[in-house]
């Protein structure tokens, strides 16, 4: 069982982490696609919803992607792990960068849902603390090294 309970909540940190990292690049990145003038029209109408149509809203990519994923899903089963990997991981991304566009619109009206602003308050802090535990890691601080030193590699091979 405590196997079982680290193996989740590695799982868990990894999924916290890419979101943490992606959430909000991919969140600006919309937001400049948002700028299109019919995107930017439809924008400015999910932004304006009432509480309930936020929430609609906010959960329709995961119920748009699910198609993708079961797709994905048939396509390991058929043998074609790595292209069934590639979508997953692609709809991921398409995902978070959707979910993170819509919550930066909806966020105010669904905060006035007094139950979500609770749930989003736990979600925070409890995310906090797993990202506080995983940066305190040994990996991590590795990892920062490791991140740090390509970075100045790739600086000076550019300045070169």
């Amino acid at each position: 069982m405590t196997w079982l309970k680290r193996f989740f909540g590695a799982l868990v940190a990894l999924v916290i982490l890419f979101e943490e990292w992606g959430w909000e690049p991919l969140q600006r990145l919309m937001a400049a696609i948002g700028r299109l003038p019919p995107l930017a029209w439809l924008e400015r109408r999910i932004a304006a919803l009432p509480p309930w149509g936020a929430l609609v809203v906010f959960f329709v990519p995961a119920l748009g992607l699910l198609p993708v994923k079961l797709l994905a899903l048939w396509l390991i089963g058929q043998g074609q792990h790595l292209l069934g990997v590639l979508i997953i991981v692609a709809a991921k991304v398409a995902g978070t960068a959707i979910v993170a566009r819509l919550f930066a619109l909806t966020q105010p009206a669904l905060m006035r849902m007094p139950w979500f602003a609770r749930l989003f308050t736990r979600w925070t802090v409890w995310k906090e603390e797993v990202l506080a535990r995983v940066r305190a890691s040994w990996a991590w601080r590795v990892g920062r090294v490791v991140k740090h030193r390509v970075a100045q590699r790739v600086r000076a091979w550019r300045r070169a």
